[in-house]
Parts: structure tokens; C-alpha cells; sequence
């Protein structure tokens, strides 16, 4: 039975180290880090991350701000917003939650964020910079795997890595971290993808397997072999009528039979989720800092 990565209890430790340094960053004269949070509509689950983002400001010390929007506001409004954020110099990083309602472009709203406030890691700027491998604000998501991998010392050197879903978010990024010299890295990546052939092959041959395609219980016992190491992204809302909120949390790993033959396997929920936002309040203190973008260079 596999070992579980659990992304709750690595990211409170990582949380609370970022509370220390949070304390004695603003003891020794530092600006108290501040993150601004846009979200758009009502979806629930976007509600839900966001107060958790929220809250988990509060918890490790930093100031933050929620701009709410009606899913009607229009694109120029939207954008209008994004400038006003940019240009206080009191918020050190910027997310915007998706996903946004289909008039308006999250290229356009990802692009108007300004780099060094970008902490989701979405802007091309920071994507280019993490290619190349220059300091940027890696996408949070990745970020938090890569964290729990290193906590629980995983080992991923030579090891060949299977990543399922290539989205900018996820599947691309994990793809560039993972075959990146130095630990955790040093891998040899398949980046899979919907139009792939025979996909389970693939991850047949897998050390690694990360599945970020959103497809709740897509990978089974008989696509992984004995002693991988499973890292599921995915987290659905199914429908569920004996549940009392009428729906359940699907990855996209049948946990249950999966977890028999893996080393290592992340839960849903309570995996990669909490990771995430432990990884945002990392790059907002890094931001806060200058350490990717001295401020000088910010304001240029």
C-alpha cells in the first residue's frame, strides 16, 4: 500500500515557516506582504479557493485584498481593475481565480498583470523566465508538487516521468521542472496528451505519473506498475446524491485501487490542493521582498 504525499500537513509546515519569516521580516523593517484576489461570478468551487486563499493570507501574516465582480462586468472593467491593482504599490501579487465567463479573454487579463505581480506564474514573462530557467514565480500548482516531492524525498533522478494533460497551468510546466537539472528534477519526460496513442502504454512505463486532465478516476490499477509514484492534479465535483452537499471530489486516479500497487500516491482531497496555496503565499513573499524582481526593476 502506498505511502500518502499529504499536501495538507507539508503545507501547514511550509506555512508556518513563511509565518516566522514573515514576522521577522516585518520586525526588521520589511512592508507586510499583501495579496489582491479577483474573482468574477459565482461559481462555487472558485468561491471556495478563494477564501481559502484569503484566509490563509491572514493565517501566515500578510494583508489581503477581494475585489469581487457580478459574471456580467465587462472586459474593459475588468481590465480597468487589473491596472488599478497594478499601480498600488502597497500589493505585491495579483491572481485573478478561473476560470472567467467566456466574454472575456484570460490571455488579455493574464497579459495586463504586471510580471513582477504575477504569482499564479501565468504571464508569458514568467513562463519564458522559468523555460530558460531564470528566477520567476513558478505556476503555484507545479510549484506545490515539486515541494511535496522534495518533503517526502522522493527520489526522482533518472527516474522516467509520465505527465498526463499538457495545459499551460499544469501539464507543460511539470513537464520543464521535472526534467530540469538538480533534485527534484533530473527526470525523463513523456508529456501525454489527448491525441496520444495508447496512453496507458505510456504509463505503463512510468516511475512518475502526474495526471492533471481533469477526468475524474481516468488512470486505473492496470495503467500503472507495481512501485510508481502517483501524483493526481485532477479534483471534480461529482454528483452524488448520498452525499449531503449532493456531490463528491473525484481526482483523476481511482485512489483506491491505484494506492495498491503505487510507492507513493497524493489523496483528493488534501493532496496537491493545499500545496497550491502555500506556493501562492511563497511567491507573494517573494514579491514582497523583490527577490525575483528587485523593486527598483519594477518600477522601470
Amino acid at each position: 500500500m502506498a505511502q500518502i504525499l499529504d499536501g495538507k500537513l507539508t503545507s501547514k509546515k511550509l506555512k508556518e515557516q513563511i509565518a516566522v519569516e514573515v514576522a521577522d521580516w516585518v520586525a526588521n523593517g520589511g512592508k507586510k506582504p499583501h495579496l489582491a484576489a479577483i474573482l468574477v461570478g459565482s461559481d462555487g468551487a472558485s468561491q471556495t479557493y478563494v477564501a481559502s486563499k484569503v484566509k490563509a493570507c491572514g493565517m501566515v501574516g500578510f494583508d489581503s485584498t477581494l475585489r469581487t465582480f457580478d459574471e456580467t462586468v465587462s472586459e474593459e472593467e475588468l481590465l480597468a481593475e487589473v491596472e488599478s491593482i497594478n499601480a498600488n504599490p502597497d500589493i505585491d501579487g495579483l491572481i485573478v481565480q478561473l476560470p472567467l465567463p467566456k466574454h472575456i479573454s484570460v490571455e488579455k487579463v493574464t497579459q495586463r498583470i504586471l510580471p513582477e505581480k504575477d504569482v499564479d506564474g501565468f504571464h508569458p514573462v514568467n513562463v519564458g523566465r522559468m523555460v530558460k530557467n531564470e528566477p520567476a514565480y513558478i505556476a503555484a500548482t507545479p510549484f506545490g508538487i515539486m515541494k511535496l516531492l522534495e518533503e517526502y524525498k522522493v527520489e526522482t533522478s533518472g527516474k522516467h516521468c509520465v505527465v498526463i494533460g499538457r495545459s499551460d497551468i499544469v501539464g507543460t510546466p511539470m513537464s520543464i521542472l521535472l526534467s530540469r537539472k538538480g533534485y527534484p528534477g533530473d527526470c525523463t519526460v513523456t508529456l501525454t496528451h489527448s491525441r496520444t496513442k495508447d496512453l496507458a502504454y505510456h504509463t505503463r512505463q512510468a516511475d512518475i505519473i502526474v495526471a492533471a486532465l481533469g477526468w475524474p478516476e481516468f488512470l486505473k490499477a492496470d495503467m500503472v506498475k507495481e512501485g510508481a509514484v502517483i501524483i493526481d492534479v485532477g479534483i471534480t465535483r461529482v454528483e452524488d446524491a448520498n452525499s449531503k452537499r449532493g456531490y463528491v471530489l473525484k481526482g483523476d486516479v481511482k485512489f483506491d485501487e491505484v494506492a495498491e500497487k503505487s510507492s507513493f500516491i497524493t489523496p483528493v482531497p488534501g493532496g496537491v490542493g493545499p500545496m497550491t496555496i502555500a506556493s501562492l503565499l511563497y511567491n507573494t513573499f517573494l514579491s514582497a521582498k523583490g527577490e525575483i524582481y528587485p523593486k527598483q526593476e519594477a518600477k522601470l
